[in-house]
């Protein structure tokens, strides 16, 4: 699957979580967030394997561009070759054969050249978007992080808060108890 897909899905899943009110918190299904996290790791591979298909590739552009130069220098021997069987001056022959074998490595650099641009920037363009969906991934996760601990958080809260007003209350009513029956009170205290 493309990883780009896979980005796309995360971010829909986090725009369809809920928001917490009062918060920058969204909700989200951890379950499906996880599965998108596993689908990535899996696709990243396949780019991996994308890129070692641009690097065939290349090296196929370098291999046709090697052939297509040694071609290039037969073809300027067998001209050289004809130049000097067919010129009565040697050395007229002799200057255009290592002409043309110049122009001919030339040419042969020159696609090199060109070859490797292609697959270099093409690699650095995968780069880039390996780079961008991990740091998308890195991000949900933290997310998710956050927000498990901010709710763990406020749960705890509240349960303390809830203890503390049930403590108060408790003791509102052994204090209104004493204070509406004194006289049981103190005759425990005699008996005592």
């Amino acid at each position: 699957m493309d990883i780009q897909h896979l980005v796309d899905r995360l971010e829909d899943l986090i725009d369809e979580g809920r928001h917490v009110p009062f918060s920058k918190f969204t909700l989200i299904d951890e379950e499906r967030a996880l599965e998108i996290i596993d689908q990535m790791r899996i696709s990243v591979p396949e780019q991996i394997e994308k890129a070692s298909r641009l690097i065939n590739q290349r090296d196929r552009l370098l291999a046709q561009a090697n052939e297509e130069a040694t071609r290039i220098v037969e073809l300027a021997r067998e001209r050289s070759e004809e130049l000097i069987k067919r010129d009565a001056v040697l050395q007229t022959a002799k200057s255009r054969a290592a002409n043309i074998i110049e122009q001919a490595q030339r040419e042969a650099e020159m696609i090199r050249a060109d070859a490797d641009a292609y697959v270099m920037d093409v690699l650095k363009e995968l780069e880039a978007q390996l780079i961008r969906n991990l740091t998308v991934a890195r991000n949900g996760i933290a997310t998710i992080l956050e927000e498990r601990e901010s709710s763990r958080a406020r749960r705890q809260a509240a349960y303390e808060q809830t203890v503390s007003e049930i403590d108060a209350a408790s003791q509102e009513l052994v204090e209104a108890s004493v204070e509406a029956n004194p006289i049981a009170s103190s005759g425990d205290d005699e008996q005592a």
